[in-house]
């Protein structure tokens, strides 16, 4: 569907007046960031003059000033390209609040108390399925056990998956020289573009479910090119290959489609991921209650930056037959910037 991607990004920069920076992103596929840009110059009034500490002692406040401004809102309502500058401008303040704080942005989340972190969301329009309390409820019987689980994070890292290896149009010799080389490398994690030519996706997975062995992962992504009924015949005959998933089925929108491609693939094993394009936490939580995905993918530059991440997961928690990956994260080598940070990096 991405035919000629060139990968960018609006660029935020919060200055502070004690020169403290904040720095966030909105990414694109080249034309139209300058449109983001314009989006994230109208919010501008928004946001400056404004402290730090008044943001995050209310951020759900400013979550929703920043989303519900009275004309600026007909533009989404958060979604669409008023909602990426939103999420640059968002995630620009939690790098600001981590850097100030002397943390990167994970061990920012990590110390946070329960009722800070529920504090930071939005919980307008998905309270049918998550309340304030549940959500705090949530959090406060996670705290058993956290410490193991940031001590194992910090000692083993956790599971990441490449896309380099398998993108459409290589030849088979380098399929087959990347995957060695992923092999090499420690990889355990193969994603598959499929979706062009059903023969040619048949012997493509097949190669690389030969190349990579039987007990490693191999996902396959459609980047929405299918109808329902096509991606469930589709899939159908990829499922020798044992894939976990089956990622973008077809139009991002479609809550209802993705449910029946979910329920036609569950005797076969299959999985449906999906949400780097899904604009919010309201579609998300209708994903969730068609039981219309086992993989939640959340994008913090696609949907209301942290603070709606912070919801998704939640929700996902709240589901919990379901799984969670982080696209932004995981899409190794295929958008370098976005790799896992590390201790000094936000």
């Amino acid at each position: 569907m991405h035919t000629d991607p060139d990968y960018s990004a609006a660029y935020v920069v919060l200055d502070t007046d004690d020169g403290l920076k904040g720095f966030g992103l909105a990414f694109t596929l080249g034309k139209g960031t300058e449109i983001v840009v314009c989006a994230v110059q109208a919010l501008a009034g928004l946001v400056v003059g404004k402290s730090l500490q008044d943001i995050v002692r209310n951020f759900r406040g400013f979550y929703r000033l920043l989303t519900s401004d009275g004309q600026m809102r007909w533009l989404g309502p958060e979604k669409g390209v008023i909602h990426l500058a939103t999420a640059a401008v968002l995630n620009a303040v939690w790098d600001l609040w981590a850097r100030a704080e002397g943390k990167p942005l994970w061990k920012l989340l990590v110390d946070m108390d329960p009722k800070q972190i529920v504090s930071c969301i939005d919980f307008r329009y998905i309270s049918d399925v998550l309340t304030e309390e549940e959500a705090l409820d949530i959090l406060m019987k996670a705290k058993e056990g956290k410490q193991q689980r940031e001590d194992q994070m910090l000692r083993e890292g956790y599971p990441a998956y490449t896309t380099s290896c398998a993108w459409l149009g290589y030849s088979d010799q380098q399929l087959k020289q990347l995957c060695a080389d992923a092999l090499q490398n420690g990889w355990s994690r193969f994603k598959v573009k499929v979706g062009a030519d059903l023969e040619d996706d048949i012997r493509r997975c097949c190669l690389i479910r030969q190349m990579i062995g039987p007990s490693n992962t191999l996902m396959i992504d459609a980047n929405q090119r299918w109808d329902v009924a096509e991606a469930i015949n589709w899939v159908t005959r990829l499922a020798e290959v044992k894939p976990l998933w089956i990622e973008e089925p077809t139009s991002p929108d479609d809550i209802l489609g993705h449910a029946a491609i979910s329920k036609a693939l569950a005797p076969l094993g299959i999985g449906v991921a999906s949400g780097e394009q899904c604009h919010n936490r309201v579609m998300f939580k209708q994903f969730l209650q068609a039981s219309a995905l086992q993989f939640v993918q959340i994008d913090s530059c696609r949907l209301g930056s942290v603070n709606e991440n912070l919801a998704v997961l939640l929700m996902a928690h709240k589901f919990k037959d379901l799984k969670c990956s982080y696209p932004v994260y995981y899409e190794k080598n295929e958008i370098d910037f976005f790799s896992p940070p590390v201790e000094d990096q936000v």
